[in-house]
C-alpha cells in the first residue's frame, strides 16, 4: 500500500532539518490530471493522507493541526498557518515557498510529506500547477 503514515508518520512529522523557506520548483511539468483542488483533494490528498487507510490528516488524526477528512476542511486548513513552523502551509500564487509544496516536492528528505513514500511527480506536478494557479477552492474548476 502507498503511503502508510502510521509509525512513520510520527517520526517524519517531526523532522531534524526544517524544510526549507523556499524550493525551486518546475511549473511547466506534467501534471496527472487536471489541478483543480476538486481533483487534487479527490486524487491526491484524500486517499493518500486523510483516509482511514493512511491516517496522518484523518479526521481521528490531525497531524500538524491539518485535517483532509472532508474537501472544506482540508482545503481551510491548507491556507491556514501552520503552527509548528509558523507559516502558510499553501501561498496561494507562490508554489516553491508553500510549505506543503516544499514538503511534497522533497523526497528523500527527513520532512518529506507523504513519509516513506513520496508522491508521483504526477501527483506533486498537479499540487504544484494547483497552488501556482493561486489555489483556487473547492468548484472553482471542472473536475476531470
Amino acid at each position: 500500500m502507498r503511503r502508510m503514515c502510521l509509525v512513520v508518520g510520527l517520526v517524519a512529522g517531526c523532522p531534524s532539518t526544517p524544510p526549507p523557506q523556499c524550493i525551486t520548483v518546475d511549473t511547466s511539468c506534467a501534471p496527472g490530471y487536471v489541478p483543480t483542488f476538486d481533483n487534487v483533494y479527490k486524487n491526491t490528498l484524500q486517499m493518500g493522507c486523510g483516509s482511514t487507510r493512511s491516517s496522518c490528516h484523518s479526521a481521528s488524526g490531525h497531524q500538524g493541526g491539518l485535517s483532509m477528512a472532508d474537501e472544506a476542511t482540508a482545503y481551510a486548513d491548507l491556507l491556514a498557518m501552520s503552527p509548528k513552523y509558523n507559516r502558510p502551509r499553501v501561498e496561494p500564487g507562490n508554489a516553491g515557498c508553500s510549505l506543503m509544496i516544499v514538503r511534497t516536492d522533497s523526497p528523500g528528505a527527513d520532512y518529506q510529506m507523504p513519509p516513506g513514500d513520496p508522491l508521483t511527480e504526477p501527483e506533486r506536478c498537479a499540487l504544484i500547477q494547483w497552488v501556482q494557479m493561486g489555489a483556487p477552492g473547492p468548484g472553482s474548476g471542472s473536475a476531470q
